[in-house]
């Protein structure tokens, strides 16, 4: 018999379990789509000559923010993992990603005076350490209008954030309170509602001075 159920549920729980599906051009691609959609936005909006992304994994970000810059028909994609991590081996014939393996502690800054605009996604262990670490590292380099984005702050939300000791938002908190560079821009935080969005208060925005 046919059934037709009108309910509707948006749990977080449940999207946090769909986020882990999702994949872009069959490659797994864990980012929540609220994210995705803000995203796009944001690349077109900036046109950025270097995307630097802290956090391979499988590697279907990278395809999505690498196709992204393509069709600006500008800019190139590093991202940056760990040795033992193995993404999908599609990164390696995208014209637009490079891919650098010796984690972001490592990461050589000395060519990025050639880029104009760079913007940052840091979605590497999430720990409040790392998170810190890697805002302090990568931060100047940000452009003036550009964004450093600090992803997964929300696992305050979903009840691990003693598992990460503070993580994403607590690294956020203390950045800002020493750098007066970034602000938290609300206009993509709550987009889709307060703070509805897996990167918790983590769109940062460098200051025009």
């Amino acid at each position: 018999m046919f059934s037709f159920d009108k309910k509707t549920r948006f749990a977080l729980k449940d999207i946090d379990e769909g986020h882990h599906k999702v994949t872009y051009k069959g490659v797994p691609a864990i980012k929540c789509p609220f994210d995705y959609v803000i995203y796009q936005m944001i690349v077109f909006e900036v046109q950025p000559d270097l995307i630097i992304e802290i956090g391979t994994n499988a590697g279907g970000s990278s395809l999505y923010l690498a196709d992204l810059l393509e069709l600006n028909k500008k800019g190139e994609l590093h991202t940056i993992d760990i040795p033992e991590n193995k993404e999908d081996y599609s990164l390696h014939s995208h014209t637009r990603i490079k891919l650098f393996k010796n984690g972001f502690e490592n990461y050589d800054t000395s060519e990025l005076s050639k880029f104009k605009t760079i913007l940052v996604i840091e979605d590497g262990s999430h720990m409040y350490e790392d998170s810190l670490a890697a805002l302090k590292k990568l931060s100047p380099f940000v452009s003036p209008g550009s964004y450093y984005i600090v992803e997964d702050g929300i696992i305050d939300n979903l009840g691990r954030k003693k598992e990460y000791n503070g993580g994403p938002v607590r690294a956020i908190e203390e950045f800002l309170s020493i750098n007066e560079k970034f602000s938290i821009e609300r206009r993509w935080c709550d987009f889709f509602g307060k703070n509805s969005t897996f990167n918790i208060s983590g769109y940062l925005k460098r200051n025009e001075n």
